[in-house]
C-alpha cells in the first residue's frame, strides 16, 4: 500500500466526510440528483479536473451525469465511477451517500499526488442507478471502451468486505394481452378474456420452472386486469423481470417467455405484445487478476475480505464490465448485518466506523488505479484475464 496515497486520503477525508453528510441531508432520487451532482463536481473542479457537466444530457434525458478528466502525461486511462442517487421515502438506504464520496475521495487523493503516475484518470458520475441506470446508456455509447480499468465500491454490511459484486443478467418486459370485451353475465361467450390469458401466461411460466437453469429468477405483477367484474376484460398488462447468471442463458429464457405468452394467447383467442421495460442489465464479467489485487490491498490494510458472494441481484456495472476490465468490491460499513435499501444501512453511513471504512476503500481504489498506471505486467495480466472472461461469457 502506497504510504503517500494513505497520507493524501487522510488529508482529503474531511471534505469527503462533509460530502457524505451533505448527500444524506439532501437525498435526491434517480434523474433528479441536481444538488448531489453539483456538490461532487465542485470538489473535482477544485482538485484540478476538467469537467463535462452535464454529460450525455441528450442521450440520457437529464443533466445529472458528469465526466471529470485529469490528464497527467502519456499512459493508459482508468476511470473511477460515482453513484449518488437516493431511494424514494427512505433516502440513501443503499449507501450511495457513502460509496459515492468514497470514489470522490480516491479521485481527490490521486489528484493531490499526481506525481505518482502518468496517464489519464477519469471520474464518471453515473446517476439513476436505482432506476434505469446511466451506465446502461453509457456502455453502448463507447464511454468505457478505451479504459484499462473501471472501478468503484458499493456499500455493504457484516464483518467482511467482498472482493467483487457478482451480478445476474436482467431483462424487463411490459407484456400486454388484447382480447374482446363482452358482458360477463349476459353474453360472456362473445368475449375473449385478456386477463385470463395473462393469468395462464403466468401459470405456464410456473410450469416451466422445473427446467430453469440454476440461478434463474423470474417474477411478474399485473398492472392492469380490467375495469369492472361484469365486463370480460379486453386488455391486460403485466410487468415481468427475469434474471440469469449469463446473457446467453437469458436468451434461452427469453424464448421460453415468448412461447408461454403465445400459447396462452392462442388458447384464449387473444393477441400478445412485448415491450422492453428498459435496456438489459448484463451479468458481471469477473477479472481474477483484479479480484486478487483487491484482496491483497485489503489485507495490507488489515481489513477482513472474502470472495464475492453468489449473484443474486443486478447492477448496471455489469454492462461496463463487458466494455473494459471492471471491478466493484463491496465495502462493509457496519458490523451489523443490515440489508440494503433499509433505514438502518442509511444511518450506518454516518458512523465513525463507516468513515474509517470509506478511507480504507478509497485507499484500495487509489492503489489499484496506481498499479494499472505504473505496472505494465499487471495491466497486461488484467487485460488477458478480461478478454478470457468475456470469451467464456459469450461462448
Amino acid at each position: 500500500m502506497n504510504q503517500e496515497i494513505l497520507q493524501a486520503i487522510q488529508e482529503e477525508l474531511p471534505e469527503a466526510s462533509h460530502l457524505v453528510r451533505y448527500l444524506y441531508d439532501h437525498p435526491e432520487t434517480a434523474y433528479k440528483e441536481v444538488l448531489s451532482s453539483q456538490a461532487i463536481v465542485d470538489d473535482l473542479r477544485k482538485a484540478g479536473y476538467e469537467v463535462e457537466y452535464p454529460f450525455m444530457e441528450k442521450e440520457l434525458g437529464y443533466g445529472t451525469a458528469f465526466r471529470a478528466t485529469l490528464k497527467n502525461g502519456p499512459g493508459p486511462s482508468a476511470a473511477i465511477l460515482v453513484e449518488y442517487d437516493a431511494l424514494p421515502q427512505i433516502g440513501h438506504g443503499c449507501g450511495h451517500n457513502l460509496h459515492g464520496p468514497l470514489s470522490v475521495l480516491a479521485a481527490l487523493a490521486l489528484a493531490r499526488r499526481k506525481d505518482l503516475f502518468s496517464g489519464t484518470l477519469e471520474v464518471i458520475g453515473t446517476p439513476a442507478e436505482e432506476e434505469e441506470g446511466a451506465k446502461l446508456h453509457m456502455a453502448p455509447a463507447g464511454i468505457f471502451d478505451h479504459l484499462s480499468l473501471a472501478i468503484m465500491m458499493h456499500s455493504g454490511s457484516g464483518h467482511c468486505s467482498q472482493t467483487n459484486m457478482d451480478a445476474t443478467a436482467l431483462r424487463c418486459y411490459i407484456v400486454e394481452f388484447f382480447g374482446k370485451s363482452a358482458h360477463a353475465a349476459g353474453s360472456p361467450w362473445l368475449g375473449h378474456n385478456a386477463l385470463t390469458a395473462a393469468r395462464k401466461f403466468m401459470d405456464l411460466l410456473d410450469a416451466r420452472r422445473d427446467g430453469f437453469h440454476p440461478g434463474t429468477i423470474m417474477s411478474e405483477i399485473i398492472l392492469d386486469g380490467g375495469k369492472q367484474p361484469n365486463m370480460v376484460p379486453d386488455y391486460a398488462k403485466l410487468r415481468m423481470e427475469f434474471r440469469s447468471p449469463s446473457m446467453g442463458e437469458l436468451e434461452n429464457l427469453d424464448h421460453i417467455v415468448h412461447c408461454c405468452a403465445k400459447g396462452a394467447a392462442i388458447a384464449l383467442e387473444c393477441t400478445e405484445k412485448f415491450t422492453l421495460g428498459f435496456p438489459d442489465f448484463n451479468d458481471m464479467v469477473r477479472v481474477p487478476a483484479l479480484e486478487d489485487k483487491i484482496t491483497e490491498e485489503f489485507q495490507a490494510l488489515g481489513k477482513p475480505i472474502e470472495p464475492a458472494a453468489p449473484a443474486g441481484g443486478s447492477t448496471d456495472v455489469g454492462n461496463v464490465s463487458y466494455c473494459c476490465p471492471t471491478i466493484q468490491p463491496i465495502i462493509s460499513i457496519t458490523e451489523e448485518p443490515y440489508s440494503l435499501h433499509t433505514p438502518e444501512l442509511r444511518d450506518a453511513t454516518l458512523t465513525d466506523h463507516a468513515r474509517d471504512q470509506m478511507a480504507a476503500g478509497a485507499a484500495v481504489i487509489a492503489d489499484t488505479v496506481l498499479a494499472i498506471f505504473n505496472d505494465a505486467a499487471f495491466r497486461e495480466k488484467v487485460q488477458k484475464d478480461f478478454k478470457a472472461a468475456v470469451a467464456r461469457k459469450k461462448g
